[in-house]
């Protein structure tokens, strides 16, 4: 089986290239045809001598995945499906269009440990930690891909549960030698998993967004089973000793489930958590999932959550609906795929 160069970050370009017997410099060749001329075949390396690229074929191809189904929404949304190395296991990828931006939403694993109860992708269980190479393909191999203007690792999977393979990604993302992105352009999303949350606040400059959804640990471990491992209030110390008061943002997600956490009980109580910290919610519409009691909370409840907590010193958002015709919700199309199998 050969190896794929696709995702590989300079320093392991670096390694393919003696390990091959080509000269170091080749895998600065090797970056720019992979990341910014978006080479497919080796052979199209043109700068790279013909015996070099021979070498490097015999053990070596680029690695692009193609997605086997696109569905499209009639708001411009489009979810793209991508196989993994696991047989019948699909991951997806969301392309969001809003006015002049066009924004990836990113899986990092097949299915997901966390088992957040109301999240589809945590109902199909772990399947395995995405690749570097898996990231990056999401990201070239979509209609939009020379259109993208952000991402969010926030699509299937816990992307802080595989760091190794996410960070390698946002390095191909952000570095001169790779994609040239501003670390401003990525969000990563995360429940809180405080054994590689430190990292990333340490390695990167990308906005954080914590999934938060309820501010009273016993009733969030009830939505969220990593509570009981990593405490929210725990996570919070150790945000607070990072600086989110200049163009790094952080960004607090809280989904409105009925008669759960959305009484002002709740909302008080969030907004004592979050005081002093320079942050956003992010109130969101639940997307129902088959066979899961919650519901959305009602238009009018929402906006005086939201008031509730503007009320507080607290910026508030409401986060649009999108692509609910599509089965937008993290995991819905790649659960109705892994049905099929």
């Amino acid at each position: 089986m050969k190896q794929f160069l696709l995702g590989k970050t300079l320093a392991e370009l670096k390694d393919v290239c003696a390990e091959c017997g080509m000269p170091r410099f080749a895998a600065q060749q090797m970056a720019d045809w992979l990341y910014k001329k978006k080479v497919r075949d080796i052979g199209g390396m043109s700068n790279i001598s013909k015996d070099n690229r021979a070498k490097l074929s015999e053990k070596f191809e680029v690695g692009h995945i193609a997605p086997v189904e696109v569905l499209s929404s009639t708001d411009g949304t489009k979810k793209y499906a991508f196989p993994t190395g696991d047989e019948g296991q699909l991951i997806e990828s969301v392309m969001i269009p809003d006015r002049d931006r066009a924004t990836l939403c990113v899986s990092s694993q097949a299915g997901c440990k966390m088992g957040c109860v109301f999240c589809m992708t945590g109902r199909q269980g772990f399947h395995g930690h995405l690749t570097s190479r898996e990231n990056i393909a999401q990201f070239m191999n979509i209609d939009e891909s020379d259109l993208l203007t952000n991402a969010v690792f926030m699509g299937m999977g816990e992307p802080l549960d595989n760091w190794t393979e996410v960070k390698k990604a946002i390095e191909v993302l952000t570095s001169d030698w790779g994609f040239g992105w501003s670390p401003k352009r990525i969000t990563l999303s995360t429940i809180g998993d405080l054994a590689t949350l430190k990292d990333f606040l340490d390695s990167t400059s990308c906005h954080l967004a914590i999934s938060i959804h309820n501010p009273f640990a016993a009733e969030r471990a009830a939505l969220m089973p990593v509570e009981n491992r990593y405490h929210i209030e725990d996570v919070l110390a150790l945000v607070r000793q990072y600086d989110f008061s200049g163009q790094r943002r952080i960004t607090f997600e809280y989904t409105m489930f009925a008669g759960v956490n959305d009484t002002k009980r709740h909302a008080d109580a969030l907004a004592r958590l979050l005081r002093g910290l320079p942050c956003r919610v992010n109130l969101i519409r639940f997307h129902q999932i088959p066979d899961s009691p919650l519901r959305t909370s009602a238009p009018v409840v929402i906006e005086n959550f939201q008031k509730r907590l503007e009320s507080c010193g607290i910026t508030t958002t409401l986060r649009a609906s999108r692509g609910e015709d599509i089965l937008a919700a993290c995991g819905m199309l790649a659960g109705k795929n892994t049905d099929r199998h």
